[in-house]
């Protein structure tokens, strides 16, 4: 097999594969970039859904599921979330629509909805049940925000600390510089 010259990349495919010297991880752990923004708002939509069964019910095993989704989401993308593959695969589809925003952003919100889930579930595991419901009617509040509203929080505190230099400009160059957004 031929050797790449420095500076070169391979293609990336879709799927992880085992290479001459193994796994590509970037590959394993990869989030799109960019990411349809109907598909994270019906995702969100899901996940509200979900939580307010969680809520009214008091099952703990929901906590559990909403936790573990989210981990799945900043981990692997949507490619192996039960909520993303029904939402990128199936709703966003039947809807038709299309409107494409950075994924760093989403990604980082994504990883906010897992601290704070499992945050609660383990709040819950040690009996402290009303602050597990606060955490996720907190975490409900949000998604609500991103499903109906379309206004993403932890998109918008991704920005507020790219700003202030907390995250490196070049990890979404199309969120520090306004003219590589779409209108």
């Amino acid at each position: 097999m031929s050797k790449l010259m420095d500076g070169q990349t391979p293609a990336v495919s879709s799927t992880p594969v085992a290479s001459e010297r193994g796994i590509d991880w970037r590959r394993v752990f990869a989030f799109p970039n960019p990411v349809n923004e109907y598909s994270a708002r019906i995702t969100a939509a899901l996940v509200v859904a979900l939580s307010a069964v969680t809520l009214l019910t008091g099952f703990g095993w929901g906590l559990a599921a909403i936790a573990a989704g989210f981990w799945l989401r900043v981990l692997f993308g949507p490619r192996i979330s039960p909520l993303a593959l029904l939402s990128v695969k199936v709703l966003t589809p039947w809807l038709g629509r299309t409107r494409l925003v950075p994924g760093p952003p989403k990604r980082f919100a994504q990883g906010i909805g897992a601290a704070m889930s499992t945050a609660a579930a383990v709040l819950l595991a040690a009996g402290l049940a009303p602050a597990a419901w606060v955490l996720l009617a907190v975490l409900i509040a949000a998604a609500s925000l991103e499903a109906f509203a379309g206004f993403c929080l932890g998109c918008a505190i991704f920005g507020f600390l790219q700003r202030r230099g907390v995250i490196p400009e070049d990890v979404c160059e199309a969120c520090n510089n306004i003219s590589l957004r779409r209108a």
